[in-house]
Order: structure tokens, then C-alpha cells, then sequence
């Protein structure tokens, strides 16, 4: 189902704090205006894609297989950071292993009228990693999306009932669905398949 609007998209894992704290510290995704990426840069594009080389210095490698100097390099990831292009780099924990193994997406239906009220509002709660709006499907009702990651499924609920009720949410249809299996998980692709092989050749 396509998103319309994120609300909140922040899978940061706090392990110092309390189960009830430990996600006060997350702060809400500002929304950016992005800009697009120039033809001449979209190398560049695919190896931020790819990741950044585990080296000491990982802009100098790229400036190396691109043929440009790592000065030129960070000047081109700093202009994308202000202009939206590129948000920031990341590390992905593996939070199964980490002990986070009760992770709960709930659904809502939503006038749609009022979604983005109750959507601005569940990214402030503290808990809540991701936040979205969908559209809807002929069998499938609900356009309102929220994820939480604890370390017990009693946790989850209790958690999913406060920021229900914060929220008014109460009164309106929704559904918890607890993940069950795990697939891989990988970056978006929007320039590595079509730009690092043409690269390469």
C-alpha cells in the first residue's frame, strides 16, 4: 500500500535508559523540501547507497573510484545535508539481538479528515519509531500506521493503550499485529543499480 506522509520515520534505540524512558530522547523526522540529485553526481548517490567502507577514511575511497578529489566529495555530501538530499549516516542494529524481539505495528481507521492531526501526534509520543499514513485497500480500512519495538509483548501493549488514549484514539477501529518473522532489510535504491555498474564497467 502506498505511504502518503510520514509522519515519523526514527528506528533509534536508546539501551541506557529505563523500559518506560528509554525512548524520550527520540526526536520527531522534520519534514525537508528535497532537492534532486544532479545527473553528474549520481555516482556518488549509489555508493552513499551502498554504505560507507568500514576504513579509516571511507570519503577518500569514493573520491578514488570516482575519480575526484575527497575535498570535492565532502563539499557535494555537505550541499545534499543542506539541502535535504541526504539526511545523515546511519548504523543498523540488529535489535533482535539486542533483546527488542516484541515489535508491534498498529493499524487505525481514521476519518480522513482528521488523519494527520492524530498522525502529528502519535510522532510526538515518546515509543513511537515510525509513523505513516497509507492508502486504504477494498478489504483493508486502515490508513494509519504505528510502530513500537519493546522488550515484552506486555510492555508493547501497555505502551500502544497509553499512546492510544494520548492520542484520542480510543473510539476508532484499529488492530495490533506483532511481527513474526523476520526478512532482510536494505536501503532504498534509487541509483546504485543503474549508476555503480555503469561505473564499473
Amino acid at each position: 500500500l502506498r505511504m502518503i506522509k510520514p509522519y515519523r520515520i526514527d528506528l533509534g534505540f536508546d539501551m541506557t535508559c529505563a523500559p518506560q524512558a528509554r525512548w524520550a530522547r527520540m526526536t520527531k523526522t522534520p519534514h525537508v523540501s528535497v532537492s534532486p540529485i544532479e545527473i553528474a553526481d549520481q555516482p556518488l548517490a549509489a555508493l552513499v547507497e551502498e554504505g560507507l567502507p568500514l576504513v579509516e577514511r571511507p570519503f577518500q575511497v569514493w573520491a578514488r573510484a570516482l575519480g575526484r578529489t575527497e575535498s570535492s566529495v565532502l563539499s557535494t555530501l555537505s550541499a545534499w545535508l543542506s539541502q535535504g538530499s541526504l539526511r545523515r549516516f546511519g548504523t543498523v542494529v540488529r535489535h533482535h539481538e539486542m533483546g527488542f524481539d516484541a515489535n508491534a505495528m498498529t493499524v487505525f481507521d481514521v476519518p480522513d479528515a482528521e488523519v494527520d492531526v492524530h498522525g502529528e501526534r502519535l510522532a510526538q509520543c515518546p515509543g513511537v519509531t515510525l509513523a505513516y499514513r497509507r492508502e486504504r485497500a477494498p478489504e483493508w480500512p486502515f490508513n494509519l500506521y504505528c510502530m513500537v519495538h519493546g522488550r515484552a509483548r506486555e510492555e508493547v501493549l501497555q505502551l500502544i493503550d497509553t499512546l492510544t488514549t494520548t492520542c484520542g484514539l480510543t473510539d476508532l477501529p484499529r488492530q495490533v499485529l506483532f511481527s513474526r518473522q523476520r526478512f532482510k532489510q536494505v536501503g532504498a535504491r534509487r541509483f546504485r543499480s543503474s549508476t555503480v555498474e555503469a561505473h564499473h564497467a
